[in-house]
């Protein structure tokens, strides 16, 4: 470092190069040349929906159709739009009720230090690392004995309990980081666990639900193995029609890559809509609690 006049330090030669017009370009091409890796997958995949079944071929792959064709699409939708409709019936009760309930334990949890609290917080992320494997049969005997297999109830119910613990250790460290002085002047006004939950804690909780909402709603979205387990032909989500829409011989290629972009989209709207708020949420309460 150079002093050039007393109490002024001048910054080293070094700083802020990378905010000149070079710095700036080279950054811009080291992101646009890893956006563009990024994209080639989805450019193969709705490139090839677009083909005539003909063209449909791995070696054509990274070309654009000769003939511009919707058969593809019309066909993937046709497949799907059955187990699209499921897969919002599910996954929407699914996140939204896990993301209540992972609040509401988040809250207790971080701001009520009852004995065993501790304890309880430890319990609950265990449920986090247990496999579905590890309770695929005692859960679907359970339910078969309830009489209750075959619709959209079970997969809901199961990603509901399966999003809790998630759900409760983000919203846990987010109501840490809140001051307590604002919850402690909701006290000396006269408010109290629940009602302070209500109108302090729960309008400022945004960026939470917003990651709770998003992880939950994409793994419910992207779940396969509970779709096959729990539910009926009628009840398949649309992961499992993707899994169906294949060729016996031949397969047909156009109409799976078009599949695939229909099956991908919600998600990638849920992440458009909300993705602002995701990762204030995400990184909220990680030096707290």
């Amino acid at each position: 470092m150079t002093q050039s006049a007393p109490g002024r330090v001048n910054a080293p030669s070094g700083v802020g190069a990378g905010s000149s017009p070079r710095g700036r370009a080279v950054r811009f091409t080291v992101l646009l040349v890893l956006a563009a890796l990024f994209l080639l997958p989805m450019y193969v995949l709705a490139v090839t929906g677009f083909k005539p079944f003909s063209e449909a071929t791995a070696a054509r792959a990274w070309l654009l159709p000769r003939e511009w064709s919707l058969e593809g699409w019309s066909t993937a939708w046709s497949a799907l739009a059955p187990g699209l409709w499921n897969s919002v019936r599910m996954a929407v009760p699914s996140a939204v009720i896990s993301a209540v309930l992972g609040s509401m334990n988040g809250y207790v949890l971080a701001r009520w230090r009852f004995p065993g609290a501790d304890t309880v917080f430890t319990l609950f992320l265990f449920g986090m690392f247990i496999p579905y494997q590890a309770v695929m049969i005692p859960l679907q005997q359970m339910l078969v004995n309830g009489g209750l297999m075959g619709g959209l109830f079970p997969l809901i119910l199961a990603h509901t309990v399966y999003g809790i613990p998630i759900c409760t250790l983000i919203f846990r460290n987010y109501y840490a980081s809140i001051p307590g002085s604002l919850i402690e002047a909701a006290r000396v006004d006269g408010a109290g666990l629940l009602r302070t939950y209500a109108h302090v804690v729960l309008p400022v909780s945004a960026p939470a639900f917003a990651v709770t909402l998003i992880w939950q709603f994409t793994s419910a979205w992207n779940d396969f193995l509970f779709a096959v387990f729990l539910t009926g032909p009628n009840s398949w989500p649309v992961t499992v029609q993707l899994n169906n829409v294949a060729g016996s011989m031949v397969v047909p290629y156009n109409q799976q890559m078009a599949a695939a972009v229909l099956a991908s989209l919600p998600t990638l709207l849920i992440y458009l809509v909300l993705g602002r708020y995701f990762m204030r949420g995400l990184m909220a309460g990680a030096l707290k609690g």
